[in-house]
């Protein structure tokens, strides 16, 4: 499993080309699971994947006060 985490954010703002992002998924190995995470991601990216998934947030615990915690969001 290879996971580019926020790769989605770096096409976003052209860090790096999104032709570059989709060769790699096609050219990658077939038994090799790989995860792009970020938001905004590419429609060519959403027709080719697999699997697509939007996280939304219900409750958090900066809606009571509570900041960041160390080890989680430090």
């Amino acid at each position: 499993m290879v996971i580019l985490d926020e790769i989605n954010y770096a096409v976003s703002y052209n860090l790096i080309k999104i032709s570059e992002v989709l060769r790699l998924a096609k050219e990658k190995p077939d038994k090799m699971h790989l995860v792009l995470t970020g938001r905004n991601a590419h429609s060519d990216l959403i027709e080719m994947a697999d699997l697509v998934t939007e996280m939304k947030e219900i409750k958090h615990p900066f809606q009571k006060g509570i900041t960041s915690i160390k080890g989680i969001e430090l």
